[in-house]
Parts: structure tokens; sequence; C-alpha cells
């Protein structure tokens, strides 16, 4: 008999991560994978926040530190709020945990009771799906498309709604299709759950600096938003702080005590020196790093552009975060070199085999037309990525 729970046999693995270690399990054997499969900054952290690490370390910020992270953290963090996206925010609604996916968990596991239904519009993060289910939430997917920017509009989200509806969870930028959403659409989805009291929203902000379109709105800026709106950031995407894991939310206060409670029998306060190092990185100004968003925004360009030059690929342009999500549809029922495309994850292991390029497969997001390419490397290498693909479904 199997001695292990439900819980984690119903589970499913995330297919970016272990899209990632089959790319490091055939790099291991000699073969010349290019990995387009994480989703991590190829920067290294800012030398400023480094130097804020070390000062913490020599200041001996070595014991434990609070469960809802340091109270000169929590304030930074409102002033961030403040600044970049006009919200008002005091120090006992924010919570800091150990990465942005631990804020999501934590989220789950105040606000959901088994059977409560959480709205997600599809594609969402590959996490999203299953920490829902593992809090005995009922993921409902909302289904987009290439042809509307992979963007829910305010019909589909009316129709989505029900009784049972509790929240919804949606990203802007968007990871897998970067897609942002304006504050004009932003302000037709909050007019529809105007309607509803009953639903909360989970609005996932961790790619907010990484955005080409000019301009950033967060929905609880919304009126009438911000007491149901449960904000989430961090310092992984943007500051290319992915090993640091530092993770917070904005949230009205019954949910961030929620937050606290839980996070304080689990894993208790993040990273004390983490913490310290994001005080400096949240009080800086964003328009110091001008120079990785204009590396990313070049490598956009770059990979749309190939892209649109490989017959059978559908592409639009994502306005933020980095990576592309095209609709590769055209290929299911077709035999490429002797292999059969019978959908998206045969097509991303077909590019794996034929063109040792790592991707994943859309079926991940919750959209199983595409599949998901991160342009977070070099464009030398993005180049020849797209040269191999391109030779691969010829």
């Amino acid at each position: 008999m199997n001695p292990l729970s439900d819980r984690i046999n119903n589970l499913s693995t995330s297919q970016t991560l272990a899209m990632a270690a089959l790319a490091r399990e055939l790099k291991a054997q000699g073969k010349d994978i290019i990995s387009l499969s994480l989703g991590e900054p190829d920067f290294n952290t800012p030398d400023f926040i480094k130097e804020a690490a070390k000062r913490a370390i020599d200041e001996n910020y070595s014991t434990y530190s609070p469960v809802e992270g340091y109270l000169e953290l929590k304030e930074a963090i409102c002033r961030k709020f403040k600044r970049d996206n006009n919200l008002d925010y005091k120090p006992t609604q924010i919570v800091v945990s150990t990465g942005a996916k631990q804020s999501l968990y934590n989220i789950a596991q105040v606000m959901l009771n088994d059977g409560d239904e959480v709205i997600l519009p599809a594609p969402y993060w590959v996490s999203y799906f299953e920490i829902v289910k593992l809090s005995g939430g009922v993921p409902v997917e909302v289904p987009t498309s290439v042809e509307t920017d992979f963007k829910i509009t305010p019909a589909q989200l009316e129709a989505a709604i029900t009784p049972k509806t509790k929240m919804m969870w949606f990203s802007s930028p968007c990871n897998p299709s970067g897609s942002v959403y304006s504050r004009e659409e932003l302000t037709a989805l909050a007019a529809v759950l105007e309607k509803y009291p009953h639903v909360y929203v989970v609005a996932d902000e961790i790619y907010e600096h990484i955005n080409f379109s000019g301009t950033f709105c967060s929905i609880a800026s919304i009126p009438g938003m911000l007491e149901r709106t449960i904000t989430v950031n961090g310092v992984a995407k943007a500051f290319a702080m992915t090993g640091w894991r530092i993770g917070y939310i904005g949230a009205p206060e019954f949910i961030a005590k929620a937050c606290t409670k839980i996070q304080g029998q689990v894993t208790s306060g993040a990273n004390s020196i983490a913490q310290r190092a994001t005080i400096t990185a949240v009080d800086a100004d964003p328009s110091v790093l001008k120079h990785m968003v204009d590396a990313f925004h070049s490598r956009r360009d770059l990979v749309v552009g190939l892209l649109r030059d490989i017959p059978g690929i559908k592409i639009n342009v994502p306005e933020g975060a980095f990576y592309v999500f095209p609709d590769v549809s055209s290929f299911f029922g077709k035999t490429l070199k002797g292999t059969f495309i019978k959908d998206a994850n045969d097509f991303s292991m077909y590019l794996l085999s034929e063109a040792n390029v790592a991707t994943v497969t859309g079926d991940a997001f919750g959209n199983p037309n595409c599949i998901r390419f991160s342009y977070a490397t070099s464009e030398e290498l993005l180049k020849e990525a797209l040269r191999r693909i391109k030779e691969a479904v010829a």
C-alpha cells in the first residue's frame, strides 16, 4: 500500500521545474541543451543590494526575525506601494514571506474552505492551480487565446462567478503570456466584481517593473477594490533576487493577521539577511532597473520577430515579464521528422529531443494550444534556439 497521503498523491509536480531538471540532466549527459524553461533573470543581484546584505551580516542580524517581517522592511514596503502603485497600506497590513510562492500558499490556506471556487483566467502561473487544489479550493479556469492577447473579458468574469466563488487569482504582467492589463481593462473587471462583494482578488504583481507598456496599474488602486484585494509582490524578478526568497503581501488587516498566524506555525520569519537587503531594494528608485528592463525589451522584440518567421506559429506581442507564449496548435495531428505531434506536450518534448531546446508545455498553464519560452538569457542563445526550432519544424 502507498503510505503517502492523498494530498501529496493528488498534487502535480511543477512542470517548469520538471523541464528544467530534465534539461540539466541532458546537459550532464553531454547534450548541447538551450534551456528556455525557467523564469529566472540572467542578471546578478545589483551590488548596492549585496552591500546591504553584507552590512546586515556585520551588524549581526543573525537571530530569528519577526514572523511577519521586520518593521523597517514593512514600512519600506508601504512606501513602495504608495510610490509605485498609489496604494495606502499600514505596516500591520504587510506580511513578508519566504518568496511570493509562500505568500500565495498562505493566502489560499487562510481564505479557502473545501469547495470554495477560485477563478483562474487561463493561462495562469503553474502553481496557482495546485495551491488552490491543495487548500481545498476548486479551480475554475476561464480560457483566453492569443487573439484576445490572453486577457479575460468582463463578460467572461461575470459568467464564471457563482455563489461558491470565493476569489479570483491573476497576474499582470502575466506569467506565462506577458500580457499587461490596462487601467481601463481593470476598471471594467472591477465593475463586475462590485456586484459580487463575496469575491476577493489576488493580484500577483511580481513582474510589475518588467513592463514595456509604459504604464502599470494595480487593481487595488481602482475605487472599491483595496479592501477586497490581496496584492502579492516580491524582489525575485525585477531585482534578480530569485535565490534570496523574499515575497510579500499588502492586504486587509484581518487577512494579513491570518497569514502571520499560519506562517508562525510553518516557517516563521523569512531569512533575516535577505530581509535587510530587501529594505534597500524596495526603497530604491525603480530607475535603477532600467538596464535590465531595456535588455528584456530588446530580447522580446528579437524573439517575437524570429517566431513570426516560423510558419505555423501564432504569436502576440507581450507587454511585460520575460516570456512569450506562442500558439503551436497548427502542428497538432501532424508528423514532424517521424514524430507524431498530438498536443503541446508532444511539441515541447519534440523540441527538446530534435532541437535540444527546453520549453514548457502550455498544459501546465491552463492553455493546451501553447508553449512557453523564457527569454531571460543572452541574445546569442536566443538566436541559436530559434534557429534550431525553425529547422526542427521546417
